[in-house]
């Protein structure tokens, strides 16, 4: 798990015109080797560290949200550069806006974020190797076994931002039919 000194760190877009700090550690910092991610990174997996949203502070530009489908069926909105269209974080219905799903690639130094979990690891490519003593999973896992104490409080402590927005959506569905 990265250490508290790491922070904060910086990133942005390729163009530069979005820039943005995460002002403390993430949550958690998940590989994800899903086909679903493979596909659309157009990498062999996708690195993304969840972070509050109000620890993600926007310091230039201001991203433009594409929805888009999921495997969950419930879509996802990216919030990408307006003009090189760069992908910068993601926000799941599970979490809704309170959490950022970060695109480590995106920091000026994503090396300082290597994975807490590889995920999904069953449709992995078979040439990607899995470092000794990193947790992996073939599918999902339990948060409460893997998160650090720090994590779990934080998770706590939005937890009643996550179900308003799961509720508001309930209530969406609904109105709809």
């Amino acid at each position: 798990m990265t250490s508290h000194s790491n922070f904060p760190l910086e990133g942005g877009c390729d163009c530069r015109y979005i820039r943005y700090r995460m002002e403390t550690k993430p949550l958690f910092v998940h590989c994800c080797h899903c086909r679903w991610c493979q596909r659309e990174s157009g990498a062999s997996f996708a690195l993304n560290a969840m972070i509050e949203a109000d620890r993600v502070t926007l310091v230039a530009g201001v991203p433009e949200v594409v929805v888009t489908p999921s495997e969950s069926g419930m879509g996802q909105k990216i919030a990408r550069c307006p003009r090189c269209r760069l992908a910068l974080w993601s926000n799941y219905a599970g979490t809704g806006p309170a959490v950022r799903f970060v695109r480590v690639g995106t920091l000026d130094e994503p090396d300082r974020l290597p994975p807490d979990v590889h995920i999904f690891t069953s449709s992995k490519q078979p040439w990607v190797l899995i470092p000794p003593g990193v947790p992996s999973v073939p599918e999902y896992y339990d948060r409460e076994m893997l998160w650090p104490p720090d994590s779990l409080a934080r998770r706590q402590a939005i937890l009643p931002q996550i179900e308003a927005y799961q509720a508001s959506l309930g209530n969406v569905q609904t109105s709809q039919r």
